[in-house]
This record gives C-alpha cells, sequence and structure tokens, in this order.
C-alpha cells in the first residue's frame, strides 16, 4: 500500500524547511526537536483525572503522570514511551495516553525513565522494572481498586518493556503486553532498514546513533538490549504488538512476535498499511493510526475483561 497521504505531506514538508534528522545534533537537540513536533499532533481527549506522582526506584525515583478513566477503571496500564532512550517526554505522550485511557477505560500510569547519553543502559531498563514492580505494589491506590495489570510501549519503551516482562515474569502477573514498533535486535542491515532507511522519518543513522547513545560499550548482543536475541522467550505475557509497513523496526517487531508464538506465548500481530514509524501519536491526523488506537485499547479491554473473569 502506498505511503498515507498525511505522512507524504508532512515528510515534504520537513525536507522543504530543511528539518534535520534527530542524529543530526546533539541529544538535546533531539529533545528540542520531539518537543516541537508536539503541537501539530493536537490534544486528546478529556479523561476523569490526571496527577503527577513520583515511582520510587532503585536509583532514587523518576516522576510518572497518572490518568484516570471518567468511569471506574477496568485495569492499570504502565506505559513506557518511546524516543530511542535519548528523546522524549511526558507530555510527548500525554495525547496519546489520554486516547488509550478514553479507549481502554483503564487508568494509565505514563512512566519518565532515565534517558540516555546521561543515564546510559540499563538505567532506562532499571527504570522501566522497578515502574511495574512499583505499580503492581500500588495497584489498588493507583487504580482505585485491584484490576489486572497492562504493560505497554513503543520503539524503544516497548524495548524496555519486553525485556521487564521477560525479566519480572515469576514476580509480577501482567494480562497483556502492548507493543508499538518495538526495537528488538540491533542489526541494522534487515530488509526493512535497506527499504525505509532514509526517507521515511525514522533512519538508519537515527538508530545507530540512538544505540550507541544507549548502549554505550555494552554489547548490543545482550538480549537485555536485543530481545530477539534471547534462548528463551517462553513465559512472557500475552502479546498484541503492531508494526508499521514503512518503519526500518518493521521486520524485527515481526520476528519478535513469530518468535514469541513459537515458544508458546498468545500473540496478535498487526501491521498497519500505509504508516510509518511514531504512528501511534498522530491518532488525531490519520485515520488508520487512529483505527490502530482503537484497535490496541480493545486489545487491553479484551485482556483485563478476561483476567477479571
Amino acid at each position: 500500500m502506498a505511503l498515507h497521504p498525511v505522512y507524504v505531506k508532512m515528510l515534504e514538508a520537513m525536507r522543504q524547511a530543511g528539518r534535520p534528522q534527530l542524529s543530526d545534533g546533539s541529544p538535546a537537540d533531539a529533545r528540542a526537536l520531539v518537543a516541537a513536533g508536539r503541537a501539530p499532533l493536537g490534544r486528546g481527549p478529556e479523561v476523569g483525572a490526571v496527577s503527577e506522582l513520583s515511582i520510587a526506584t532503585r536509583a532514587g525515583s523518576i516522576p510518572g503522570r497518572l490518568f484516570h478513566p471518567l468511569d471506574p477503571a477496568s485495569g492499570l496500564i504502565v506505559y513506557v514511551h518511546g524516543g530511542g532512550w535519548v528523546a522524549g517526554a511526558l507530555d510527548d505522550f500525554d495525547a496519546m495516553a489520554r486516547t488509550l485511557v478514553a479507549r481502554s477505560a483503564c487508568a494509565l500510569l505514563l512512566v519518565d525513565y532515565r534517558l540516555a547519553p546521561e543515564h546510559p543502559f540499563p538505567a532506562g531498563l532499571e527504570d522501566t522494572e522497578d515502574a511495574i514492580r512499583w505499580a503492581h505494589a500500588h495497584c489498588a491506590e493507583l487504580a482505585g481498586r485491584e484490576v489486572p495489570l497492562v504493560v505497554a510501549g513503543d520503539s524503544a519503551g516497548g524495548n524496555m518493556v519486553a525485556v521487564a516482562a521477560m525479566a519480572l515474569k515469576d514476580q509480577v502477573p501482567l494480562a497483556l503486553q502492548l507493543l508499538f514498533y518495538p526495537v528488538t535486535d540491533a542489526d541494522t542491515d534487515t530488509p526493512s532498514y535497506r527499504a525505509y532507511g532514509a526517507d521515511y522519518g525514522l533512519t538508519q543513522q537515527d538508530m545507530v546513533w540512538f544505540l550507541r547513545h544507549y548502549a554505550g560499550d555494552h554489547p548490543v548482543s545482550d538480549p537485555r538490549l536485543a530481545p530477539l536475541r534471547s534462548a528463551d522467550l517462553s513465559g512472557a505475557p500475552a502479546t498484541w504488538l503492531a508494526t508499521a509497513e514503512y518503519d526500518v523496526l518493521r521486520d524485527e517487531g515481526e520476528a519478535f512476535a513469530a518468535r514469541l508464538s513459537a515458544s508458546g506465548v498468545a500473540v496478535e500481530m498487526r501491521r498497519y498499511a500505509g504508516l510509518a514509524h511514531g504512528f501511534a501519536r498522530m491518532m488525531n491526523l490519520v485515520d488508520t493510526a487512529d483505527q490502530a488506537l482503537t484497535d490496541a485499547a480493545a486489545a487491553i479491554s479484551r485482556a483485563v475483561s478476561k483476567k477479571v473473569a
């Protein structure tokens, strides 16, 4: 399917304006680019309540933002945002978080983990693990009652969620892990990298730059960085995984879904035709992205209702 017309216009406008790639400057520049792109994406729906809080971690604490639905929560989602482990902030993912809350009827804890390169691997991963443990321990307080727990993330956030879910499989019961176009490997020479590595937003150069800042000198073959390389994925939670047709990360995301399924994990894998990386935040602009958020929320609702039943 052809790239969605909204993406075509957006990418052309960026080229004409001479917008740099995320990896063209410093980490601070990348964070500023992500923040500058926030307003055009629009606002999220009204929800029941929003509060700022502090999440206890082994390194101290990290900020979080808690969203409540209008009705009593049927589940609690811990969401870890993307941004290549280097960029991304709570405000950048506020609208998307509100949309998931409104459509799933679940509470959502948005996690503001420490960013690389100031805090390289495994800082973000440890924050993700600790946030999931903390949410499980405080579920009734956060959601208003005891409810099933879902973990979710996109891109680099999806990477850390997938790794953390495996690390915690014997400690924290999870109804579902929901992953939008996750980083699952460190191979930047797959067919999807070769096809879509230059002109579709997230580039091969960006991913090499992100991995360098996050991993530093640590071997990128470590399954805690590249969960696709894990020897054993059995015991992972039921998984809903979405990829984008025009995304360098498409092949590794779909390979990860296949590995999970082969390991006996219940997996629902969706490839969204005509979309590129980052579509989860574009629900106000792109009809297919809006449908993807509806699909994700429905998957969450099904998973938490099964746990309650």
